[in-house]
């Protein structure tokens, strides 16, 4: 049994571990086990003694294992207490340790105070010395000294308080400890009772009474002391935090004083070195002393302090022996644990063998009364002693475990209190010691501080100082021993403060780890009770399965087979449906590989598409460099401005339209992803149609329904991932196809011109593309607006056309009832005429109206029975969608459903409103109609004439309703049938339809029963109304159908009932209101009368219908009880044929009799059970008779009673199905609202990670952006390095040929001065010896080569003096330069350094939303392992609860049928063995009869023989012998009866024996076949259990398997952040390292800009330098000059040679100065263009640009002269005056035509034109005046080229005046004279007096173009212009948005007065061409 129960109790907890699923399954086995406790009593008789002897050798092994438990038990506690002696001598022989150091430290204390005090006497001998000479003494040691001992005596103080917390916390410690061990007592006590309770019996209830009461105090006090020992815990812990940060204060504060006492030794020291050189050679000696003592005590206290670090060395490794003996004494407390807990199994199974020795001893008992008296004793003496022995056992058991708890509990607590109370009491003692040494050592202090204050004042006394010292130090050494003394108890009760630390910590810890074991005991003890329990109803189950197992065997076989068939056909099936799923998901894969692959081509794409956008910018940047330069030349540069700007906007455009197309692939990305998951969904739903296809084997015909379910759901969700594939394909094929197209169109629009037509062209194609884009999204909108329209569409077409058949119904009713109201109304108006008429009238009115309600109440139950029809066919339709509610596919469906339902409530909310108005109208259109009916009313009376005809009418009226009721009533049969047959095959229930159903019914009773005349009109109107609003209500009502369902199906028919009544009442008394008018008040009273009664009647039926309702109803529950107790019975009967069949094969030998009679028996109680059976049947019978007449009395229409009773029954099926979906429905609500909380809270989850997602990516491009800005900048400042690295080398050239210049200078000079020296002695030695006649030629001729070298001269000190002033300014503007390039620099550092801290702001916000995203990911990572985890499990334990559901359902069908047959075989096994008996029994006692009967007739026979012959001796006269013979007959007749009645007793027993052997035989083989069954079964088990071992071990690697997955998937995800955060990095890293290369250069070119500054200055210096020396030169030459004129005729070729060629070197640097000039504006030109930073530079410039004004005026003056000149030719040849012209033009008109020719001629003659000419002019024919004109307006001026004419165009005549006038404009656009190069210097400004000059030559037109473009620009220069010179002064916006009125006095273009030349394609018109002049 013990196996048994051992393998049961594996069983439990393996199938324990499946949850809470099998609580259905718990309540059928309690009841089963309670069967079968009623039973055990019978089963425990057939324990045989083997039995006995099993239990008594497992009570044997158990005694053994206690005693080896024991015994380990004895051994730990003797190694526990030599381990604990162990410790204590280690702790002692380290306690000894400290002493011995402490003292060393007091030694070195007390030589350490000896040295003060000689200090102290050193410093009053000094004093005295220096008082005699009048020194002032300096107290600083003894204040030094005082300090610290003041100090330490503070430390102390708070020791103090410490050691009282201490004490008062150990006192608490001891209380609890006390307390705890009383609680532990009574324990102790309690259990002793309870054991000894236990021992005795518990046989009483007052003892169970006071068990429990007894256990509930414990449990009680249980609770108690572990609130206690959680406080004391609490407590502990926050008393060793104290005390912790005590002794860190204490440890703190010892080496303060440590180091104070090395300061002041240190200070000491100082002292007798700086006292010594004043000391007297006495105290030398002294001193020396000191300091030798002064270096041992050093010594000594390095040594120390080594010593105290072995010490604490030491002290770590004794630490760390007592953690490893504290570890080896937890392990030895768990085994004692282990071994408690094992006591305790041994106890409770020493239990459960004492209730089965009780069992055993109620059996023996019953053995005994079978048994004799012999056979009785021994059972009893035997099974006394086992319970005498078992009681002892279990006594002895528990006494060794509370003695070995007692014994470990009491030794340590016992231990642990006496240490900490002795360590209490010494503490306490050495506390008070302390204490008073403290109080004397202040008092000494005290009195040490009075006499050092004597010693002061007794300074001056040299002869008492020896004494005085010597008692000094003799009081020091004293007090210095007392200091050490405290020193060392301070330390050691430092040292037993730390012991009584590790023994409070031991004691926690004890507390805790008994605290634990208590716990652990209680929950320990529960298992094992629960666990017996189990194992106790798990063994009876299984006997009773093993029992009834073999009989379902066969069958199970059989059926098996069956199943294995079917499921062979239906596995084939699935698995062509597999094939056929997996080829769908690899066509699924490929086309998301297409799809990828689409998406890297379209990535291509945009890469090539950024390269060519980067192309395109480069090209719009050359074309910018080419446009800068034709503006030198142009003058349209506002033009160029807008046309910069457009482009700018174009370029920023294009910008945005790659951000867009860059957002188009990250959502391409996003929906890859989406499609990846959704295949990873995909492969998940494969791998759970896997498992489904496993589980179908063993499954029936019900999974394969929803196994279809779910392949058509997959199939469903595959076709529209195919097609939301398609749908991105086709999108990401337009959207490349439009891009593709635009990119092309951007081409073509960049490779036009860069005019205005251009960017509008481009411009119109960026609006064509948005609207072709806006399209597109609209075009998709509206496919979704036409597919859900779609939608509603089929909704609203299937509810139309549904009510439409019932609006033909309802039609149809109306018009039959229309005519009957008509008629009705023509009848009471005609009552006053024909009273005899009304009579018939009134009879056929009350057939009417019972037809009327037979007819409505038919109806009535037609749309009952049509809505149930409606309601089972959506059943069938749904049915297939909610037979797996298990299934997450069918959620996913439904949420989806709600999402569009809530889209179609939002549509449909619209429509609402645009109802609404058509209500409004339709409410008008209502009272139109109201008026017509009063016109109505009055056409009434016209009918009264047709009263006869309507008699004829109504009889066939009569007749048509009879033939439409029996019509119904057909109707209603089929339908019923309909139902009966489509009842069996519905399984659920759906309640959707119940509401529409509702509202359909309430519409059709409003409708159906409304008496108004005008009801045709009004209700159609009313209808559409209702209609529509019954839609809206439809709809809304399915988004609120999961609350309402409930109560809407609970409502009753009855309920329904009386609301249509109601209704009907509440119409009919609107309706005869209605009717109700002044002639008829009469006979409207009359009706409103009868109206009554009928609702009175009606009243009282409905209340009859409702009692006869429930009565039925508990009449049909009650047949139906029966009906199933029949069929109950009926099975029996059948099982109890077929068992009797075969039982009366066996015993047809022995008892066919009493079988004959057993099936008597039987028929007879079936024969009683079938009159019941039918006498309740005659009881139904009898009351559907009075139900039915009941109904006939009552009723008006006389309604079938059949139809009623099957309406009842139908109701009352639909009524039990409805409570079931309720209940089924309720299930699937609280799944579906689970799931929606989990996707709720998940959707939730994702959208912070999607927004924080979407924070990132816009935090990470805001970054690109300013990176991109920042690398533009960077490139912006490399194009201005490289502009000032070539002015440098500008410069540097400059500079050097300056240096050049200057050493040829140098060298000239030194040439010419010895010429000068050799020349002077010549002329000194000749001056002696020639004459006064050649000095006299020579002076004259020298005085003329003087003048021409003076004049020479003259000509260089100017050009000098330029260069100077070239050279001063250059250095100006250099300095100003190099301080613009200063400040430039330090912006630029500025920027640099901000940018640097952006920089690193970036990057900090970089790495922390890298640490985000990564904990994020995790985070999301984590969730999705979490949820398809638990996705796993709740599939694995759904899959293993429906298999265990169906294994324990044909478990128990099994169970019960094999419950069923054994009892009726052990029934009539036992009756038949009864009768048997009974039959052997009664043959006996007839054979003993027979035996008995046969010997009286022998004993009678030889009487009659005796007789005869003593009949004869009497004859023969022999009297006597007669007598003895008789006598002896007599004894020998009683001989033989005794012997005769002992054979049969013998025979008796002999038979009885036999009897009880054979049923000992039959015992023994039903045992035998028992084991046999049992061995099977537990073979069968063990097989089950390997095949769940397996399976679960399947089951856990493929979930490693997928764990180890999702782990690649993280590492590779790991490494991708890792990656991407390294690239992030590797970019900032590259950007800083930027960013400090051009800090280097910065500093590199700043420090250039220094030396080249620096050599500036050099060079400036040295130019004042050579001018000094040529001023100084010139003075030698005019002193030298008078003397050297001989020598300057030969020399003058030579100097005008040098001349020449320094005129060369100053127009060679003038040019060079010119160049360096124009490429300093050019580059100071673009600075300004590009950066537009300043406007000092333009100030600097203009200075520039005057002083090269200045240096050009000469060629400034002949350009002014030439530039006169031709401006006067120009003016003066071809001028006229126009008076003259005006008055000879005029004159020509007003003189007669035939002198017309002379004033021709004058005019000719004026303008110049000869006579010969004039005259062959006159002389042509009509042809003048159009030649002139076309030669004025054509031909032009001599000056300017006629341009020839085109090929298209046509000829001048057939020309437009504005044709011509735009070629007169083009002309005049072509000057002859080419215009001047005007150079940079050229251009003046407008205040210069040059232009001036020219403004008094020019004529007023162009003067007044001048005036304009002066008052628009300050500046002509269109490098050198600043922001506010571009824009025009005068306004020319003033005139309007035209521009001003004419063409000509628009502002001209600022260099030229001239038009610029348009490029005029041949194809545009000449229209055209003016309307872009006009819009320039």
């Amino acid at each position: 049994m013990s196996w048994l129960g051992g393998l049961g109790s594996g069983l439990g907890q393996s199938l324990g571990q499946v949850g809470g699923s099998l609580a259905s399954l718990t309540g059928q086995i309690s009841n089963f086990t309670k069967d079968m406790l009623m039973e055990g009593t019978e089963e425990m008789e057939e324990l045989p003694n083997s039995r006995r002897k099993e239990i008594e050798a497992i009570h044997a092994i158990l005694r053994s294992e206690n005693e080896r438990l024991k015994k380990v038990c004895t051994d730990l506690e003797e190694k526990h207490e030599a381990s604990e002696l162990q410790i204590k001598q280690l702790s002692t022989s380290y306690r000894d340790q400290l002493q011995q150091k402490e003292v060393e430290i007091s030694h070195l204390k007390a030589r350490q105070i000896a040295l003060q005090d000689q200090l102290l006497k050193l410093q009053s001998a000094a004093q005295s010395v220096i008082s005699g000479t009048g020194g002032v003494p300096t107290p600083t040691a003894s204040s030094s000294f005082s300090y610290g001992v003041s100090h330490h005596g503070s430390a102390f103080h708070d020791d103090d308080m410490d050691l009282g917390d201490i004490i008062s916390s150990q006192q608490e410690i001891n209380r609890l400890s006390n307390e705890v061990s009383r609680l532990e007592s009574e324990i102790g006590h309690w259990r002793h009772i309870a054991q000894i309770s236990k021992a005795q019996g518990l046989n009483s209830s007052d003892q169970s009474e006071e068990i429990c009461k007894l256990q509930n105090i414990i449990k009680e006090l249980k609770q108690n002391r572990s609130q206690e020992i959680d406080d004391h815990q609490h407590e502990m812990s926050v008393l060793q935090n104290a005390h912790q940060q005590k002794l860190t204060e204490i440890t703190r504060r010892h080496r303060e004083e440590l180091h104070d006492y090395e300061e002041r030794i240190e200070e000491l020291e100082n002292l007798l070195q700086q006292d010594g050189p004043g000391i007297a050679i006495t105290d030398y000696s002294k001193i020396q002393e000191m300091q030798k003592t002064i270096q041992v005590l050093q010594t000594e206290k390095v040594e120390s302090i080594k010593k105290t670090e072995e010490l604490e060395k030491k002290i770590k490794d004794i630490s760390k022996k007592l953690s490893s003996v504290e570890n080896e004494r937890d392990v030895l407390k768990k085994e004692q644990e282990r071994l408690n807990v094992e006591n305790r199994q041994i106890i409770k199974e020493c239990e459960s063998l004492k209730l089965e020795c009780s069992k055993l001893q109620s059996y023996d008992m019953k053995q005994s009364e079978s048994v004799t008296e012999k056979e009785r004793i021994c059972p009893q003496s035997t099974s006394v002693e086992e319970v005498l022995r078992l009681q002892q056992a279990l006594s002895d058991a528990e006494n060794e475990i509370m003695r070995l708890s007692n014994l470990n509990q009491d030794n340590s607590l016992a231990e642990d209190n006496l240490k900490l109370k002795m360590h209490v009491q010494g503490l306490e003692k050495e506390n008070s010691l302390l204490s008073q040494e403290k109080e004397e050592l202040q008092v000494s202090l005290s009195k040490l501080s009075n006499d050092y204050e004597v010693i002061k004042s007794t300074a001056t006394r040299d002869m008492n100082l020896n004494s005085e010292l010597h008692d000094l130090r003799l009081n020091l050494e004293a007090k210095e021993q007392e200091l050490n003394q405290n020193i060392t108890e301070k330390e050691t009760l430092i040292a037993e403060l730390e012991e009584l630390d590790q023994q409070n910590q031991e004691a926690t810890k004890h507390m805790i780890l008994l605290k634990d074991q208590l716990s652990k005991q209680q929950n320990e003890g529960d298992r094992i009770i629960n666990k017996l329990k189990k194992d106790l109803n798990d063994e009876k189950k299984r006997v009773h399965q093993l029992e009834d197992d073999k009989m379902n065997i066969t069958k199970e076989l059989d059926m098996q087979k069956e199943k294995l068939i079917q499921s062979e056909l239906y596995l084939s099936d699935l698995h062509l449906a597999k094939q056929k799923l997996e080829d769908k998901v690899e066509d699924l894969v490929d086309e998301l590989n297409k799809s990828e692959n689409n998406n890297l081509i379209i990535q291509k794409e945009n890469f090539e598409l950024k390269e060519h956008l980067k192309q395109n910018e480069e090209e719009l940047s050359r074309i910018r460099d080419k446009l800068t330069q034709p503006l030198n030349e142009d003058s349209n540069s506002n033009f160029k401005d807008a046309l910069l700007k457009e482009r700018e906007a174009e370029i920023r455009n294009l910008k945005q339209n790659l951000a867009e197309i860059e957002q188009l692939n990250e959502n391409l990305k996003k929906a890859a992803f989406d499609l990846k998951m959704e295949n990873e969904k995909l492969g998940l739903a494969c791998e759970d149609v896997r498992h489904q296809l496993e589980e179908s084997i063993v499954g029936n015909n019900q999974i394969s329904l929803e196994k279809n379910t779910i392949v058509e759901a997959l199939k469903m969700e595959k076709g529209q991932l195919e097609a939301e594939l398609c749908q991105a394909e086709k999108r990401l094929l337009e959207e490349a196809s439009k891009y593709k197209q635009t990119i092309e169109e951007l081409s073509n629009a960049r490779s036009l011109n860069t005019s205005a037509l251009q960017l509008e062209h481009e411009r119109l194609i960026q609006l064509n593309q948005e609207k072709d884009f806006e399209i597109a999204q609209l075009k998709k909108n509206i496919e979704q607006v036409d597919i859900d329209h779609k939608e509603t569409k089929k909704i609203l077409t299937s509810s139309l056309e549904e009510r439409k058949q019932l609006t033909q119904l309802i039609n149809e009713k109306e018009i039959f009832i229309e005519k009957l109201k008509e008629r009705s109304s023509e009848l009471q108006e005609e009552l006053d005429k024909h009273t005899q008429a009304l009579r018939k009238n009134e009879n056929l009115k009350q057939t009417l109206e019972e037809k009327d309600r037979s007819l409505g109440s038919m109806k009535e139950e037609n749309n009952h029975l049509k809505e149930e029809l409606e309601r089972l066919r959506e059943q069938q339709s749904r049915a297939a969608l909610v037979t797996e509610p298990k299934n997450l596919d069918g959620i996913t469906e439904l949420e989806s459903e709600v999402s569009r339902l809530s889209v179609i409530k939002d549509n449909l909310e619209k429509e609402i409103k645009h109802h609404q108005k058509i209500i409004e109208d339709q409410n008008q259109s209502k009272m139109q109609l109201l008026q017509s009916l009063q016109e109505q009313k009055k056409k009434t009376d016209e009918f009264k004439y047709q009263h006869e005809q309507m008699n004829v009418m109504h009889t066939q009226l009569l007749l048509e309703k009879d033939e439409e009721i029996k019509t119904l009533q057909k109707t209603i049969e089929e339908i019923t049938t309909q139902q009966h047959e489509e009842r069996q095959d519905i399984q659920t229930e759906n309640s959707d339809i119940f509401q529409e159903t509702k509202v359909q019914s309430l519409t059709i009773e409003n409708g159906s029963e409304k008496h108004d005349l005008s009801k045709v009109e009004t209700e159609k109107l009313v209808k559409g109304i209702k209609e529509r609003e019954l839609e809206i209500e439809l709809l809304n009502e399915k988004n609120i159908f999961l609350t309402k369902q409930i109560d809407q199906l609970s409502k009753d028919d009855v309920g329904k009932l009386t609301q249509i009544i109601q209704q009907k009442d509440l119409e009919i008394q609107a309706l005869t209101a209605r009717v109700s008018s002044p002639p008829y008040t009469h006979d409207v009273v009359c009706l409103q009368q009868q109206l009554q009664a009928y609702a009175m009647d009606r009243e009282k039926v409905l209340a009859v219908l409702n009692e006869q309702t429930r009565e039925n109803s508990h009449l049909k529950t009650e047949y139906h009880k029966i009906v199933d107790i029949v069929a109950a019975k009926e099975a029996a009967l059948i099982k109890l044929q077929d068992e009797n069949k075969k039982l009366s094969t066996r015993f047809e030998s022995s008892g066919q009799d009493m079988f004959r009679e057993t099936v008597q028996n039987l028929s007879r109680i079936i024969r009683e059970k079938d009159i019941e059976i039918d006498a309740l049947s005659q009881k139904c019978q009898t009351l559907v008779t009075v139900l039915q007449t009941s109904s006939t009395g009552n009723e008006v229409g006389g309604i079938n009673s059949n139809q009623f009773e099957e309406l009842l029954q139908e109701r009352n099926k639909l009524k039990q199905q409805v409570k079931k979906m309720e209940e089924w429905k309720q299930q699937v609500m609280t799944t579906v609202q689970n799931m929606q909380r989990e996707s709720t809270q998940l959707q939730e989850e994702l959208h912070q990670l999607l927004a924080q997602v979407l924070v990132d990516s816009d935090n990470n491009s805001k970054l690109l952006v300013d990176y991109t800005g920042l690398i533009q900048s960077y490139e912006q400042n490399e194009t201005k390095l490289k502009n000032f690295g070539q002015e440098l080398a500008q410069v540097q050239y400059s500079i050097g040929q300056l240096c050049n210049t200057k050493d040829l200078l140098l060298g000239k000079l030194d040439s010419i001065s010895p010429q000068l020296s050799s020349g002077s002695s010549l002329t000194s030695q000749s001056s002696a010896s020639l004459k006064t006649v050649k000095l006299d030629a020579l002076n004259e001729c020298s005085q003329q080569e003087i003048e021409e070298l003076r004049k020479l001269l003259q000509e260089k000190d100017a050009t000098i003096r330029t260069l100077q002033e070239n050279n001063h300014r250059l250095s100006d503007s250099v300095a100003a330069t190099s301080e613009l390039e200063k400040k430039e620099h330090e912006q630029t550092d500025s920027e640099i350094k901000q940018l640097k801290e952006k920089q690193d702001v970036l990057q900090k916000s970089l790495k922390e939303k890298d640490l985000l995203i990564k904990a994020q990911s995790d985070q999301l990572l984590s969730l999705n392992e979490n949820f398809t985890n638990k996705v796993n499990e709740n599939e694995l334990l759904r899959q293993a609860v429906t298999n265990l559901k169906e294994r324990t359902l044909i478990l128990e069908m099994s169970i019960r049928e094999l419950k069923e047959e054994n009892e009726k075989i052990v029934e009539t096994s036992r009756e038949k063995e009864t009768e048997y008996q009974a039959l052997q029994e009664t043959n006996m006692k007839f054979s003993m009869m027979l035996r008995e009967r046969e010997f009286e007739c022998h004993s009678m026979k030889e009487k009659a023989l005796a007789f005869e012959q003593l009949l004869k001796e009497k004859e023969q006269g022999k009297t006597g012998e007669l007598n003895q013979l008789l006598n002896a007959v007599k004894s020998l007749q009683e001989k033989t009866v005794t012997f005769q009645k002992e054979r049969d007793q013998v025979m008796l027993a002999l038979k009885q024996k036999q009897m009880e052997n054979t049923a000992v035989q039959n015992e023994v083989q039903h045992l035998r076949d028992k084991e046999l069954r049992l061995n099977q079964e537990l073979e069968r088990l063990r097989n089950h259990l390997l095949e769940t071992e397996d399976s679960y071990t399947r089951e856990a690697l493929a979930a490693e398997d997928r764990e180890a997955k999702l782990r690649k998937r993280v590492t590779v995800l790991e490494e991708k952040l890792v990656s991407s955060s390294n690239a992030m990095e590797n970019a900032s890293h590259q950007a800083s390292l930027q960013v400090e290369s051009l800090q280097e250069q910065l500093n590199i070119v700043s420090k250039q800009r220094d030396e080249t500054a620096l050599q500036l200055s050099m060079s400036q210096e040295q130019v004042k330098q050579y001018a000094l020396s040529l001023s100084n030169l010139q003075m030698v030459l005019e002193h030298f000059q008078q003397e050297e004129k001989a020598m300057y005729s030969a020399e003058l070729g030579k100097n005008k040679q040098l001349i020449a060629e320094w005129k060369k070197k100053a127009e060679n640097l003038e040019e060079k100065l010119l160049l360096l000039q124009e490429r300093l504006d050019e580059a100071n030109a673009a600075l300004d263009s590009a950066s537009r930073l300043t406007e000092q530079l333009d100030l600097k410039e203009e200075q520039m640009e005057e002083l090269k004004k200045q240096n050009e005026l000469r060629q400034e003056m002949l350009d002014d002269v030439q530039k006169k000149l031709m401006n006067l030719v120009n003016s003066t040849e071809g001028k006229v005056d126009k008076v003259l012209m005006r008055n000879l033009f005029i004159g020509h008109f007003h003189t007669p035509k035939n002198k017309r020719h002379e004033v021709l001629r004058l005019m000719g003659s004026i303008v110049g034109i000869k006579r010969e000419e004039m005259e062959q002019l006159l002389n042509e024919d009509q042809g003048g005046v159009t030649k002139w004109m076309t030669g004025w307006l054509g031909g032009g001026s001599k000056s300017v080229p006629n341009t020839p004419l085109r090929p298209n165009q046509q000829s001048v005549l057939n020309s437009s005046f504005s044709e011509l006038f735009v070629k007169f404009l083009e002309t005049e656009s072509h000057p002859s004279v080419p215009p001047p190069k005007l150079s940079v210097g050229g251009m003046k400004p407008l205040d210069s007096p040059g232009r001036r000059k020219l403004d008094m030559n020019v004529p007023e037109s162009f003067k007044d173009t001048t005036e304009s473009r002066a008052g628009r620009r300050t500046d002509v220069s269109p490098f050198l212009a600043p922001r506010s010179a571009a824009v025009p002064l005068i306004n020319p916006a003033a005139f309007g948005p035209g521009g001003p009125g004419h063409l000509l006095l628009k502002p001209v273009s600022d260099v030229l007065p001239t038009f610029t030349p348009l490029p005029v394609l041949p194809d545009s018109s000449a229209g055209a061409v003016l309307k872009d002049l006009l819009k320039q």
